[in-house]
């Protein structure tokens, strides 16, 4: 009980110090303040872009799915793209076949991304991004409709000529649901549109709002001349461990189905998000630490800055000292005196530092919202008490560690 009472005291003595001294406090926690902003805004910024990039990849590729296609996608330099140019493109029996034969998946579909096409209605026109999808695409991934519906069944099965488009497409053509649109010069009717997303930071297939959907059996039929090149997606029943147990019976029917040997190397790909995915965690942890180390400049300078004023600190209260351990004051009360007013000025500091990000955080970002999370709040706290520890400890060693009889003589 002694022992928290002098604790206790010993954080009074600090907090009376610092009040009395303003102006040097104010100073002393600058450093540490532009330190902790910087590392935190880093980490926000990191997080914020890490945050937006998965959900447009969810957005584009969806969570929890596979895809079944000619080119396996690998994040490397040397792509060794002639090994898999003779391979052949999937098929619409295929997809039924898989779609008849897998117990593992929750929905598949077969989609044809990123063709160009014009888009023309009356002497409006506009390049747009065209995929083709069967019905369960939306299955795969979000397909948000803000006016209108989505493909019936009876319209993708019979290869009916309607057409999905995104809000851009919509203004540029002044078309609305009903409306007819010609796509290369042939007629769709209008049966959709999807909400306006804006500007996609991958472009994956193109700006989100230029893109129009159409059944995939249409695009087969119509746009054949394309050479269609799909890919199958196929959404596992749980996100994470069903891929496993799905990708394991997708590999086993394909290589069925195309009679490839057990010791022949596959002539089809099954990609996961994964290596998409560890890619960019590469890449984030990389920013993280770059960006860590810069700030961490910051906070040196910072630290040092309080280190000092804690060695001013106990040089003014040296005869203090004296009087107070003269008095029976033990070396642990010095000691945490002066340690705590450096935590204090750190922590300030930190929470200065914290609060001026909040405030870039309200400004208005269309391209990339800066969003601080609480895990952040917590390290840029426990980052500024580190640093408030390493600070004070050698002054308030020193205060601590004084003799009581020179402190007390001292001028």
């Amino acid at each position: 009980m002694k022992f928290l009472i002098q604790v206790y005291e010993s954080l009074i003595f600090a907090y009376q110090a610092l009040r009395s001294n303003i102006l040097r406090t104010t100073l002393s926690l600058l450093g540490v303040s532009v330190g902790i902003f910087a590392i935190v805004a880093v980490f926000t910024a990191v997080d914020s872009l890490n945050k937006n990039i998965r959900s447009e990849i969810d957005s584009f590729a969806g969570s929890g799915v596979l895809y079944v296609g000619k080119w396996p996608w690998l994040m490397q330099n040397n792509y060794p793209w002639w090994k898999y140019l003779n391979r052949p493109e999937m098929k619409y029996t295929e997809f039924q076949f898989l779609k008849d034969n897998l117990k593992s998946a929750k929905a598949i579909a077969i989609i044809d991304n990123g063709r160009s096409a014009s888009a023309t209605k009356e002497s409006s026109s506009m390049d747009v991004n065209m995929t083709g999808a069967s019905y369960d695409y939306n299955q795969i991934t979000s397909v948000p409709i803000q006016a209108g519906r989505y493909f019936l069944p009876i319209e993708s099965e019979n290869a009916l000529n309607v057409v999905i488009i995104g809000t851009k497409v919509s203004e540029n053509l002044q078309a609305i649901v009903g409306d007819q649109i010609k796509l290369n010069g042939i007629k769709f009717q209008v049966i959709g549109i999807i909400e306006k997303k804006g500007n996609d930071m991958l472009g994956f297939g193109g700006t989100p709002d230029e893109k129009v959907f159409i059944p995939y059996s249409t695009f087969s039929a119509v746009f054949q001349k394309d050479k269609p090149a799909p890919d199958i997606a196929i959404k596992a029943m749980d996100d994470d461990i069903g891929q496993e147990e799905l990708e394991g019976e997708v590999t086993g029917l394909m290589r069925s189905l195309r009679s490839i040997k057990p010791k022949q190397e596959a002539n089809f790909a099954v990609n996961r998000l994964d290596g998409l995915n560890q890619f960019f965690d590469g890449i984030f942890a990389a920013l993280n630490i770059a960006g860590a180390l810069i700030a961490g400049f910051s906070l040196l300078v910072g630290g040092f800055g309080i280190a000092n004023i804690m060695f001013v600190s106990v040089k003014e209260r040296t005869n203090i000292i004296g009087i107070q351990k003269s008095l029976g004051a033990k070396n642990y009360f010095i000691l945490f005196q002066f340690l705590f007013e450096a935590v204090f000025l750190s922590l300030i500091g930190g929470l200065v530092g914290i609060g001026l990000v909040v405030l870039l955080t309200l400004i208005p970002q269309d391209a990339l919202p800066l969003v601080l999370s609480m895990k952040n709040i917590v390290t840029g706290l426990f980052i500024s008490s580190f640093i408030g520890i390493l600070s004070g400890i050698i002054p308030a060693w020193v205060a601590a560690k004084m003799d009581p009889v020179i402190a007390i003589r001292s001028k």
